[in-house]
């Protein structure tokens, strides 16, 4: 089938064409196969692309895999998976839903074989294991699929949620239509990450880890005392590789985040966001950079980073982008919050100010800082006491960033 058909097919549906390998997946008939598979590999090169596997899923995922929110148009879809992109990270919050029923149209166009696909659901309001179920159900028809690859749950910030049997009650009822369990976390991941791992019930966790998780604490913080001492994501990361727990990162073009025109770090002709992803990727303990690729700029500045190393030039401009720019980064570890005895939610209020200053997402900022501000103390309760400031292992200004992603919604 020529190229141009298979993009007309894009929205018809009758495609169907081996793009990118399937490289540790096993097909029934229709549905995928809910056995776990075990590739030999760990990395794998095919044309331009580099897979990885995600921990004992035994998936091979493009190392630079798809974020959902949003996601390109369909003929950049298309290219992108054309080019090898394998993973695609959803959720029915995406694009109100759109985002699915692309992904959707894309199994009928290339193979449902040829996308692993992390489908979420949320836990929001009064939730239920009855709403769990139907959110999922309302995810499968928007996705044309029965089977999802990896099952998860969007946002953990508590990690009781993890063994509750609610969501353990919904996996159970739900299990042929899913391969393996996930879960993404934006915050507290210091406190969800260890207990999602000492569970054994998840077999992926996707967290924030970018660059300026090259800046120093300015304390040595015991934040698990069993497994981290010092804060620090890596040392989470290397907790899920010893346990087989695949992991994938986001938050990885956090500059903040939206590609600002970054000429005073270029090196070597690279932007500052290709180091920033080959800075992700040289730890090998990770499958996958989950990023946003919107248009063809972006897709050819990110795919031209597999397989590629990062220059020692390139270390040191990101060593000095990270010096100028760390002094009001947030890590969202949560600390600040979990230190609040008026129970200010600081943590959140940070993220929905995240999505506004790097991101450029206004309307998901006030929704964010809403949600926080709806569901916990105002910033009215605060007694001045600093305990989030003291709290922070950064040394951020908590209270002015709290004050700052309130002043968002007027």
């Amino acid at each position: 089938m020529k190229r141009r058909d298979l993009l007309k097919n894009l929205t018809s549906g009758t495609a169907a064409f081996a793009i990118a390998p399937s490289l540790a997946a096993e097909w029934t008939g229709a549905s995928l196969s809910p056995r776990r598979t075990q590739a030999a590999a760990v990395k794998v090169k095919k044309g331009e692309m580099t897979y990885r596997r995600l921990g004992r899923t035994g998936l091979m995922i493009s190392e630079i895999s798809l974020g959902g929110s949003p996601l390109p148009d369909e003929r950049l879809l298309f290219q992108l998976v054309e080019r090898g992109v394998n993973y695609i990270d959803t959720s029915d919050s995406y694009e109100n839903g759109n985002c699915e029923r692309k992904v959707g149209r894309l199994f009928k166009a290339v193979g449902r074989e040829n996308i692993h696909i992390h489908g979420r659901f949320h836990l929001t309001g009064r939730w239920t294991e009855g709403s769990i179920i139907a959110s999922v159900e309302k995810s499968l028809r928007r996705l044309e699929t029965e089977v999802v690859d990896i099952l998860g749950i969007h946002g953990v910030e508590n990690p009781d949620h993890l063994t509750d049997e609610r969501i353990l009650g919904a996996y159970e009822k739900l299990k042929d239509h899913y391969r393996f369990r996930g879960l993404t976390c934006h915050a507290n991941q210091h406190a969800v990450i260890p207990r999602a791992v000492e569970c054994g019930l998840f077999d992926m966790v996707q967290i924030g880890y970018n660059v300026f998780d090259l800046q120093e604490t300015e304390t040595n913080v015991q934040t698990y005392s069993d497994y981290l001492g010092e804060s620090g994501l890596r040392r989470l990361i290397d907790l899920c590789h010893g346990k087989g727990v695949g992991v994938t990162a986001m938050k990885t073009l956090k500059v903040g985040g939206r590609r600002q025109n970054l000429a005073a770090y270029k090196a070597e002709g690279l932007s500052v966001h290709q180091a920033m992803l080959k800075w992700v990727l040289e730890n090998d303990k990770l499958a996958a950079a989950v990023v946003e690729i919107l248009n063809e700029n972006e897709m050819a500045e990110d795919l031209a980073v597999s397989g590629k190393t990062l220059t020692e030039a390139e270390r040191r401009m990101l060593q000095a982008h990270v010096t100028e720019n760390a002094e009001n980064f947030c890590h969202l570890c949560g600390l600040c919050q979990a230190a609040c005895p008026a129970g200010i939610p600081t943590a959140d209020i940070s993220r929905g100010l995240d999505y506004e200053e790097s991101y450029a997402k206004a309307g998901r900022a006030r929704a964010t800082v809403a949600a926080a501000a709806g569901s916990a103390a105002p910033f009215s309760a605060c007694r001045d006491c600093e305990a989030c400031e003291r709290a922070c292992p950064y040394g951020l200004p908590v209270r002015e960033r709290t004050r700052r992603g309130l002043a968002l919604l007027g």
